[in-house]
């Protein structure tokens, strides 16, 4: 197989944590398999004579090394080249990994990306499929998948369901890494005030789901690649904390994936894969789908570190 030219689209590279980052990990196992390894940032990108530009550099990375039951990088874990402004055609692979909220320029450097002909360049994830996914909403299509949910900005419905249901989670539609999930319980006097500051004042909706008591279990991160389960880690609350993202201390495990979750990846698998959606992280608690992540699905790592696998090299292998 030939070497191909793979470009990512990442935040700033210094900001990453190599032991970490999944996008780390797939630069990683393409740059292993003898590819080209190029990187950009959103800001980066242009259209020009209708065609999508980025000034693209090549990086040369020290891979992460399994040290004891952890990921160790060097210090100096990533070398780059001179920048090169490219069309992006000349690549034959695209990711974009900009981390959300998906903000207005987010949705701008998608537009610019739909000025990349897929049938030169593999665009991964589409930049439509990421507008039309927003990462909580997706999910609703799914009804025989998913929990009781609302999605409303109206306090007084937010409160009748809440008051029903006896307790609750919130989500703001454009949050990441469990940033301002509250746990809402009804009798609780603040209830009016979380909803007002979570729907700013009722101008802004925001996600209502029944509390899974499987929460305390875990909310298990599957990783599909082209609709297929290709792997899953628990992420486990910690202390006091309800929560488990790993942005919040939630500790991690080894886990499988049951029937009723491959049930639900064979659910999802059409509507993902029509909608160019190829590298997709699911969110499910107690047998429940809870979130679809599409813009920079995290997890390889800990995948990776507790199993044995190399999910990168999967990935790159299916682009190959």
């Amino acid at each position: 197989m030939r070497p191909v030219k793979i470009a990512f689209i990442i935040d700033p590279i210094e900001r990453l944590d190599p032991g970490h980052d999944s996008s780390v990990a797939l630069m990683e196992a393409a740059q292993a398999r003898g590819h080209e390894v190029w990187i950009t940032e959103a800001p980066q990108l242009s259209v020009v004579g209708e065609r999508a530009y980025g000034q693209l550099r090549a990086v040369h990375l020290t891979p992460v090394q399994l040290v004891d039951g952890g990921w160790v990088a060097m210090p100096a874990w990533f070398q780059l080249g001179e920048p090169v402004q490219q069309c992006l055609e000349t690549m034959d692979a695209v990711f974009m990994r900009t981390d959300p909220p998906v903000t207005i320029p987010y949705l701008y450097a998608t537009y610019i990306l739909d000025y990349i002909d897929p049938a030169k360049t593999r665009v991964v994830n589409s930049p439509k499929g990421l507008r039309a996914a927003n990462e909580k909403m997706y999910a609703l299509q799914f009804t025989q998948a998913i929990p009781e949910t609302i999605v409303s900005q109206n306090k007084g419905v937010i409160r009748e369901t809440v008051e029903r249901w006896g307790m609750a989670v919130l989500k703001p539609l454009g949050g990441k890494a469990g940033e301002g999930i509250l746990f809402l319980q009804a009798g609780d006097r603040n209830l009016n005030s979380m909803i007002e500051i979570s729907t700013r004042q009722g101008q802004e909706p925001v996600m209502i789901q029944t509390y899974l008591p499987a929460a305390k279990e875990g909310d298990k991160r599957i990783i599909l690649l082209d609709g297929e389960p290709i792997g899953a880690v628990n992420r486990i609350p910690t202390g006091h904390e309800f929560r488990g993202n790993m942005a919040v201390g939630g500790r991690v495990a080894q886990v499988d994936i049951t029937e009723r979750e491959y049930e639900i990846c064979r659910q999802l698998a059409p509507t993902l894969q029509q909608d160019g959606l190829y590298f997709v992280g699911i969110d499910v608690i107690g047998g429940y789908l809870t979130e679809v992540n599409v813009t920079s699905p995290t997890g390889v790592r800990e995948i990776d570190r507790l199993n044995g696998v190399q999910l990168g090299h999967q990935v790159m292998a299916w682009l190959e």
